[in-house]
């Protein structure tokens, strides 16, 4: 199975093909045409080990309302698009808006450092609501839908860890 995946950091912007292919119980993967050698494990909610030709990242991942996600590792942050060439071209991507109450996860341990928002407030899709300061970076945690904060589970100052729940969007 071939994805596309389109990179963009600061760094510049590429475009990669990953073929995974299945081997049994196990399952080969090429990056633009090369064998690689990689295991991936799920760390914690959001957050993936990854060992890469040798080489151990921890990524955290946070899936944006636009259809693509926010990859972080170190302090390093790269936005990330993934297209199945087999997916029907005339279809908008991202267009749909998640659907329901969404839990809003610490992508990483770190300290609450400003609330954007407080319950009872009306949200848009993609609207900061909390600013996890994390490695002497601030990252901004966005509402995944248009909505209305329910619940506010982290206050300015408090330490949480990966996985903690922030906040509820209904």
């Amino acid at each position: 199975m071939k994805f596309e995946v389109h990179l963009d950091s600061a760094a510049g912007k590429t475009t990669h093909i990953v073929d995974l292919q299945k081997d049994g119980d196990a399952c080969k993967i090429f990056l633009d045409g090369q064998a690689v050698d990689a295991d991936v494990v799920l760390a914690a909610p959001h957050a993936v080990s990854v060992l890469l030709n040798g080489i151990a990242f921890e990524i955290h991942v946070s899936p944006s309302p636009g259809g693509t996600y926010k990859l972080q590792t170190g302090s390093h942050e790269i936005q990330a698009e993934v297209r199945d060439p087999r997916a029907w071209r005339g279809r908008k991507h991202g267009a749909l808006e998640v659907k329901g109450r969404q839990e809003i996860l610490a992508p990483m341990p770190g300290k609450v450092i400003r609330l954007l928002v407080k319950a009872g407030d009306q949200v848009e899709a993609d609207q900061g609501l909390v600013v996890v300061e994390a490695m002497k970076m601030q990252n901004e945690i966005r509402s995944p839908k248009k909505g209305k904060v329910e619940r506010l589970q982290a206050g300015e100052g408090q330490l949480v860890n990966a996985g903690d729940v922030l906040a509820w969007v209904e």
